[in-house]
């Protein structure tokens, strides 16, 4: 195997034991910080000043458009980098 493969397997890894140690050894259910926020926010006794205009009717649909939002986000910005690579490999073609 070559060195930069062995990298890539280790760097696979490491991400992996990053997102599972916490998972399996830290006792408690990881409920996010939204649930939280909310929690604290509702404790206080604040009323909301308006309703929002559309609710989902479910978690799942809600869930579905935030994955969407992200991934036309995650494009914009690959597009953005991509043409920024390519300007930047541009300008050193000319310059050689």
């Amino acid at each position: 195997m070559s060195r930069s493969t062995v990298v890539n397997i280790l760097l696979v890894v490491a991400v992996v034991a990053l997102f599972a140690v916490p998972v399996l050894f830290v006792p408690g259910e990881y409920a996010g910080s939204d649930g939280q926020a909310g929690e604290a926010i509702e404790a206080t006794g604040y009323q909301p000043w308006f309703s929002p205009v559309w609710e989902p009717p479910s978690g799942e649909i809600e869930s579905g458009i935030f994955a969407m939002q992200a991934a036309a986000g995650a494009g914009v910005l690959g597009y953005c980098i991509g043409v920024a690579r390519t300007r930047s490999r541009d300008k050193a073609a000319r310059q050689s």
